[in-house]
């Protein structure tokens, strides 16, 4: 049953391809106007996941640019930190901006700068992640459920081909204080849970901090050491302190962990085969609709929702799983990333090996 899930990331490229479609429409009604503006505030949660500083904001800045000439960008990142994210959104009110697009640190404290923000008629776009317990004016993400789903379907039929079918799995999920992180982990318990693979262990990695999971992971090899066939990890950061762990306990056959955000470390996780999987999001499709949707709102135009998930208007689009066999056409024939980003001198023979030249 789960597998038949797999065949749902053949849905990105209609979403992608809508997503255009709709940009066009809406840029050259934006340009055609020539005089809205207006301030947007893009705030981001962290700079453990490198995506925000070197994906999101320049690709958000730059589709903002395009259809709205008169209109400026705010940017800033909370570090990880939920009380200082309140504060930028304070700020922002403050500033009179138009529009907060926000990826929550702590997607329950986030609650209360929503509602302070559309007090003061401000819309608010929450971004990645979702804040549950107060609807914004609308959401944009991945469908997060589903990349649990891909990630974990992915390593069982991985599992089964390599004819394992004994020994058990490690869960390392993501912060329990973003609830995109629970949406994930909803997704990947479903999995394994049909998947006849018992779960050793099960961590909510705080913060998402890379070094917190290892240290996790460390004290799981020392207890289930030669038990472990698999490990569920929730994003490339987690997998990253996964690997880490396994290499510092000195095992040499790690079994194959799966990631999420196909970060440039991740990609050479994957190409030099310490990392069996992760999720390939391009940021653009997210960035950009999110820009299209702050501009919207700039212009008095109601953005089109295609489902709607806690109370909010939501548009969520369906990424890919990668691995080493279509790392090339995923990542580099895509060109996500360039062979000078991933293939250094340490991993340009595992490139070439894969034909990545």
């Amino acid at each position: 049953m789960m597998r038949a899930q797999l065949t749902k990331v053949a849905l990105v490229g209609a979403a992608a391809s809508l997503l255009m479609g709709s940009l066009a429409g809406c840029s050259a009604a934006d340009e055609g106007s020539g005089e809205a503006g207006g301030k947007i505030a893009f705030l981001m949660p962290d700079r453990a996941s490198t995506r925000y500083e070197e994906q999101d904001s320049p690709l958000f800045k730059k589709k903002v640019a395009e259809l709205c000439e008169n209109c400026e960008v705010l940017y800033q990142n909370a570090d990880g930190d939920a009380a200082k994210q309140q504060q930028q959104v304070e700020s922002m009110v403050a500033q009179g901006v138009d529009v907060i697009v926000i990826d929550a640190v702590d997607t329950t404290a986030a609650a209360s700068s929503v509602q302070s923000a559309q007090a003061s008629d401000i819309k608010v776009v929450t971004y990645d992640r979702p804040v549950p317990s107060v609807p914004a004016d609308f959401y944009v993400s991945f469908d997060n459920k589903e990349i649990g789903a891909l990630i974990a379907q992915s390593l069982i039929d991985h599992l089964a081909d390599e004819g394992i079918t004994e020994g058990g799995l490690l869960m390392v999920n993501g912060s329990p204080s973003d609830d995109a992180a629970m949406l994930i982990k909803e997704g990947s318990v479903e999995v394994v849970e049909d998947s006849g693979f018992d779960v050793l262990a099960s961590y909510d990695t705080p913060d998402w901090v890379p070094q917190k999971a290892q240290d996790w992971v460390s004290g799981q090899i020392s207890q289930f050491r030669d038990d472990v066939v698999g490990v569920v990890a929730a994003n490339d950061g987690t997998a990253g302190g996964t690997i880490a762990a396994f290499k510092a306990a000195g095992v040499s056959d790690l079994p194959p962990v799966t990631g999420n955000d196909a970060e440039v470390a991740a990609i050479q996780r994957v190409i030099s085969g310490d990392q069996y999987n992760t999720i390939s999001k391009p940021i653009s499709i997210v960035a950009e609709k999110a820009a299209e949707v702050a501009v919207g709102y700039i212009n008095g135009d109601t953005p089109e929702a295609d489902t709607e998930l806690f109370d909010t208007p939501s548009a969520l689009f369906v990424p890919e799983v990668v691995t080493s066999e279509n790392v090339k056409e995923k990542i580099f024939d895509a060109e996500i990333y360039t062979t000078d980003d991933v293939c250094t001198s340490e991993y340009a023979d595992a490139c070439a090996e894969l034909g990545i030249e």
